[in-house]
């Protein structure tokens, strides 16, 4: 993540150091890689060959890329899928015509140059950077037959709600860099967030999936009826926010930068993004499916953290990466230390969403 204009600005570590993403994200591939089966069965069963017309080019977006090797191995197991389904529907000539372009987007501060460094050298289809954010129009009008997106496009916020963010706020979120242990007007102000920016992002992609196309998404969630401070993902965060609020109190860090952070996330239920995405109307749910997530231990869950919000904390508080040695060694010695609180108590789900554009 990086900062621009007051605003966290989703942007995981890049290169290929120690705690870059590419090298501490075994966490995300993980759901990827269990979600591979519902990926052919959502292809075999769901997309219709038709919707391709008269060309021979299946056009794949995925959402939130970041730098590889993640996306490689998804947009992989989407075309191995679309040629599973042309082989058992007979047309195997016409798989061997057919021809794949995959857009890798993410923001613009991404680091496209490492992404495309690591493209995999035997790949199956052509390939092109998309910078934008997702949160609007990033692609042409009916230029796209497939959408991927995994731990990015669902629970990232597009800005942190202005008002928890305001000090003459009674809703000022402040000591606080996430709304889980918040007032319930903080965490009605990042659902009200959320649901504004998923309905821009439905109607941004009604507007690039040809009619019929399918998007898919894997993001974490909480189980219906259960508090936002119950979820694995927000009790890990509050902890780490406790972590920064000791360096603050050392004197390591500002009060008031720490006031002034706010992670742009939010997790969802399976009734909430039912509800938004009825509302919309312009896609239908065909497959959504729960799945248990992993519980990294303390170590790894560290190193996947730092990956993708150390470079986020470094710019935000003016730190040297010493600092950041010290947060999250502390940050890795509360995991173990709480460990009955976060791992045994957490409840941990993935969703699997499969939407099809119908209008």
């Amino acid at each position: 993540m990086a900062e621009t204009n007051n605003e966290v600005v989703p942007n995981v570590n890049g290169g290929n150091d120690r705690y870059s993403y590419s090298k501490n994200s075994s966490f995300q591939r993980n759901a990827i890689q269990s979600a591979k089966e519902l990926i052919n069965k959502a292809i075999i069963e769901k997309f219709d060959l038709k919707i391709l017309g008269s060309s021979n080019t299946f056009r794949v977006a995925d959402l939130g890329c970041a730098t590889g090797p993640n996306t490689f191995i998804a947009m992989q197991n989407i075309i191995d899928a679309i040629e599973l389904k042309c082989q058992n529907q007979g047309v195997e000539e016409s798989s061997q015509l057919l021809e794949f372009q995959v857009f890798f987007n993410d923001h613009v501060l991404n680091d496209f140059n490492e992404l495309f460094k690591s493209l995999p050298p035997e790949r199956r289809y052509f390939a092109a950077g998309v910078p934008g954010s997702f949160h609007g129009r990033v692609f042409p009008r009916e230029s796209l037959h497939f959408v991927h997106s995994s731990y990015a496009a669902v629970q990232i916020l597009s800005s942190v709600p202005k008002e928890v963010m305001d000090k003459d706020s009674r809703v000022w979120n402040k000591g606080r860099i996430n709304y889980s242990h918040s007032s319930d007007e903080v965490v009605k102000c990042f659902e009200a967030q959320h649901v504004k920016d998923m309905e821009n992002f439905l109607n941004a992609r009604a507007e690039e999936v040809v009619l019929g196309g399918l998007m898919a998404f894997i993001f974490p969630a909480r189980p219906d009826e259960t508090l936002h401070s119950e979820s694995f993902v927000n009790k890990t965060t509050t902890l780490l926010g406790s972590c920064l609020l000791d360096m603050a109190n050392k004197g390591k860090i500002s009060h008031e930068k720490l006031d002034a952070l706010n992670i742009p996330v939010y997790f969802t239920s399976p009734q909430e993004f039912e509800k938004v995405v009825k509302q919309n109307g312009r896609f239908s749910i065909e497959i959504m499916e729960s799945q248990d997530q992993e519980k990294p231990q303390p170590n790894v869950l560290s190193c996947t953290i730092r990956g993708g919000m150390g470079g986020m904390f470094k710019k935000h508080f003016g730190v040297e990466e010493e600092l950041l040695d010290e947060v999250f060694d502390l940050f890795q010695k509360k995991l173990e230390e709480q460990s009955s609180l976060i791992y045994d108590s957490g409840y941990a789900i993935n969703l699997f969403v499969l939407l099809k554009r119908v209008i």
